[in-house]
């Protein structure tokens, strides 16, 4: 077996990044451990075994004992495990605040258990809420605007309130909408349910339009992870970065979906919508402090999605509860 570079353990690691995540930290010499309760799928890591250093850990984050178990013997913890958008935290808040909210106090507990040294928390640039400044800056002032964001600037809060005894270097990121094609994908987030929409329907559905939404490739929002656990420490010491690359409109967007996939026939339908949340998310920090600059655009997420589309790799997209959060809470009823 080659040398370790360490060994991360991910909360929330078969999810939507951790399965674009996982792989490239194995692939680069990391040993990684997953917790996570596989609701989407337990094969998106199934090209690896221990051998690889993989252990995949099938638990809540809700249970310190299985905090423990995947902390335990740990050098660095990112922590993406949550409710991960507003209608599926709005289905059902009680169960979005235990996981989003009351679990984050069990995992700093777990924290001064353990050995980790460096813990990411995964917050989100839906913070901001709805700001009319040209760029926004990690030093703009946050106005969430649904319970999902308001939690997660709650963890912040508890986060940069923590008495950590044992010297725990953190780190904040604040990723901007994630868009592009993983094993474990999502097509309720803004570029990728506009582009399943072209291609199984020819016929975009715009709600609003003129909202603004920072994006970021899956495989860029991998890199900034790999980036944040390489880079040196006291750089990273209660920081918080944004990590985005291209602001957009969702109107601007539906029609670069319409030229990537190349079909003149897709009609472009307006829909009203409630959704006021707009934001033009500045990421010079992340790029002047560590040197991160995105390589892949929306244009290569579209693209990316139409090729495994093509392919037969997603099945019914826009009704299959496995690329929709909302839908599969539905059907298993978590409590």
């Amino acid at each position: 077996m080659r040398e370790s570079k360490g060994t991360v353990a991910i909360t929330g690691g078969g999810g939507y990044v951790g399965s674009v995540l996982v792989p490239d930290l194995l692939d680069a010499g990391y040993r990684v451990k997953v917790l996570d309760l596989f609701l989407y799928g337990d094969k998106i890591f199934d090209r690896y075994s221990s051998e690889d250093g993989l252990v995949c850990i099938k638990g809540d984050v809700r249970d310190p004992s299985a905090l423990d178990d995947v902390f335990f013997g740990t050098d660095a913890v990112i922590h993406l495990a949550c409710i991960s958008n507003d209608p599926s935290f709005e289905l059902n808040p009680a169960l979005g605040k235990s996981i989003n909210l009351d679990a984050f106090g069990l995992i700093l507990d777990a924290l001064e258990r353990s050995s980790v040294r460096r813990f990411i928390y995964a917050s989100s640039s839906s913070v901001y809420g709805l700001r009319g400044e040209l760029d926004v800056t990690e030093k703009s002032p946050t106005t969430p605007l649904t319970d999902y964001s308001r939690f997660k600037l709650e963890c912040e809060y508890k986060l940069q309130e923590w008495n950590n005894s044992t010297g725990v270097i953190w780190t904040i990121v604040r990723p901007a909408t994630v868009c592009g094609y993983a094993r474990r994908l999502r097509l309720d987030l803004t570029v990728n349910i506009l582009t399943i929409h072209a291609l199984e329907n020819q016929k975009i559905k715009i709600f609003g339009g003129k909202q603004l939404r920072p994006n970021i490739h899956i495989n860029d929002m991998s890199r900034v992870y790999r980036l944040l656990l390489d880079a040196d420490k006291e750089s990273l010491r209660r920081q918080v970065f944004n990590a985005g690359y291209q602001n957009d409109t969702v109107e601007n967007i539906a029609m670069k979906v319409k030229t990537v996939i190349g079909d003149e026939k897709i009609e472009l339908e307006y829909v009203p919508s409630a959704d006021t949340r707009s934001y033009h998310v500045n990421s010079e920090k992340i790029k002047c402090q560590l040197g991160f600059e995105a390589q892949c655009t929306i244009e290569d997420a579209i693209r990316g999605l139409t090729d495994a589309y093509r392919q037969g790799l997603i099945q019914d997209g826009l009704e299959n509860p496995l690329y929709h959060n909302i839908k599969r809470m539905q059907e298993l009823v978590l409590q």
